[in-house]
């Protein structure tokens, strides 16, 4: 018999990807959550018979035992509650945006001076 190779070898499935909106990546059928900090960033996703883990730059963002079961969703509750705190943030800081934008208003004469035009107190160009 030959040695064994000085790396351990990784037994199951492995894959990397992009982690889309809904914070869910797909083994065989089931869809397993990740933490929705991971949106948009690529992820690796390894799986063998008994765990499914994501890691997202090295971090660990999902750990789900395995199912077998064909078509499950496995959800794990603090993913949910970290995507609507996220959700929440996003919405309030939409809302701040008008308010900003008020600030930005400026007196159309301003620029009417400034190309030299002037009118007067009720004439026309």
């Amino acid at each position: 018999m030959l040695l064994l190779p000085p790396a351990v070898l990784h037994l199951g499935w492995r894959n990397h990807v992009r982690l889309g909106r809904d914070y869910y990546v797909r083994i065989d059928t089931n869809d397993y959550s990740v933490h929705p900090s991971a949106i948009g960033g690529r992820v690796d996703v390894t799986a063998d018979l008994d765990v499914v883990r994501v890691r997202h730059g090295g971090r660990l963002v999902a750990e789900h035992p395995r199912r077998w079961a064909r078509g499950m969703t496995v959800t794990d509750p603090a993913h949910v509650a970290a995507a609507a705190e996220l959700r929440r943030a996003y919405q309030q800081r939409d809302h701040a945006v008008p308010d900003a934008a008020e600030e930005l208003m400026r007196d159309l004469a301003d620029y009417d001076r400034a190309f030299g035009l002037d009118v007067g107190a009720g004439g026309s160009l």
